[in-house]
């Protein structure tokens, strides 16, 4: 059977020095973000999902985010080298534990940079953002990668926003949806739906037609939800002031066999 494990890690004490690139900065209320962490675990628990929780790396105020550190393709894990040089200690503890499960374990190389939040999967065609904290050697390396493994790899062109995932997800259907506005080329994904609020385009399929959603997205939330989804609803708002979203906060590990 595949699985429904969940790669979490607990928010550090340094959280609210996290950075900031396309907001401006805003006070992050640490013990409100704690809760806030907590709450989301348990609607991934609600729902099915085993959390793992990885070793904390309380030196590094981003490490919450754990979506950056590794992205996974059926059960070959790539530990990525993150755009940010500050973030690149939060890697080793997600290698251990994505180790520890099974997983083949490949990495991106210097020159290479590689942000998981660049990397949207949709079967398997695997877009990837070419920004900020993503470069052109980070995306060859991607590519080199998932192509043997049947992957068609796909790069996006992102400005806007932080990472290709603050931009766009995608539906269990394999409809891309996202927010025009932030986005740089929306005629690159074949199948599209527009939503009517930044947040709103950041969706974690459950399982059973669940998308779990911030609850920033209202609009969006009434608009899947009459299109037959089942909006799983939480505040994340601590999190969105660092520029992070309900994608950024987990690595789901669909398809692990024993």
């Amino acid at each position: 059977m595949p699985s429904k494990k969940a790669l979490v890690r607990r928010p550090g004490p340094r959280l609210a020095e996290g950075l900031v690139t396309h907001v401006e900065r805003r006070k992050v209320d640490h013990g409100l973000a704690v809760e806030q962490w907590e709450a989301y675990t348990e609607a991934l628990r609600a729902h099915g999902w085993e959390t793992l929780e990885v070793e904390r790396a309380d030196d590094c105020p981003d490490s919450v985010f754990v979506e950056d550190t590794v992205v996974m393709f059926r059960n070959v894990a790539l530990i990525t080298r993150p755009g940010a040089e500050s973030r690149r200690a939060e890697t080793a503890g997600v290698e251990e534990a994505v180790a520890r499960l099974g997983c083949s374990v490949n990495w991106i190389w210097e020159p290479g940079t590689l942000d998981g939040g660049d990397v949207l999967k949709v079967g398997d065609t695997v877009y990837v953002g070419r920004g900020g904290r993503t470069n052109a050697a980070g995306v060859q390396q991607l590519r080199a990668v998932l192509e043997p493994l049947g992957a068609r790899v796909v790069a996006v062109p992102v400005s806007k926003v932080l990472h290709l995932k603050s931009a766009v997800t995608a539906l269990p259907d394999g409809t891309v949806i996202g927010h025009i506005p932030m986005m740089d080329v929306p005629s690159l994904f074949p199948r599209f739906l527009p939503v009517p609020e930044e947040s709103g385009a950041h969706v974690v399929l459950l399982g059973g037609g669940k998308l779990l959603m911030a609850a920033s997205a209202p609009k969006t939330a009434d608009l899947l939800a009459g299109l037959g989804h089942e909006p799983v609803v939480v505040d994340i708002g601590e999190f969105e002031k660092l520029e992070g979203c309900v994608t950024c906060l987990s690595v789901r590990l669909r398809e692990l066999y024993g």
